[in-house]
């Protein structure tokens, strides 16, 4: 595994439409971009800034979440979460994660990952079905 820098950064976007509203996902009644939409997208630009340093067949998990969910935004609108690696301790990330409409902070927060091996992951998770 390459090295993980402290200040790694991450971003991902979305188009705000009815699929990730609060109504759709059953977390609130009005058609406005759903928290746990962003919260998905704040993992997805984290997720996305370790992947490349990772060796081949791992991954990382979420952890821990702490964020707030500032403002409001519309269908129609564009999110964009922004993470940045702020400590490493052994296969601990953590992150400080940001969410944006336009220029307007609408989220922001901690998280935290964790470095697995997918296929070890994957099987410890399956052995509860038997």
């Amino acid at each position: 595994m390459a090295e993980l820098k402290i200040g790694l950064k991450g971003e991902a976007s979305v188009e705000v439409v009815f699929e990730n509203t609060a109504a759709a996902v059953g977390s609130g009644a009005l058609e406005v971009f759903g928290t746990p939409s962003m919260i998905a997208l704040m993992e997805k630009a984290a997720l996305q800034s370790v992947q490349p340093y990772l060796d081949e067949g791992q991954g990382t998990v979420g952890l821990h979440l702490d964020v707030a969910h500032l403002a409001a935004t519309p269908v129609g609108m564009t999110v964009r979460a922004e993470s940045e690696l702020e400590k490493v301790e052994g296969r601990m990330l953590f992150f400080r994660v940001r969410a944006y409409a336009g220029d307007e902070l609408i989220g922001e927060g901690k998280h935290q990952r964790c470095i697995v091996y997918n296929d070890r992951f994957l099987a410890k998770a399956m052995a509860k079905l038997k």
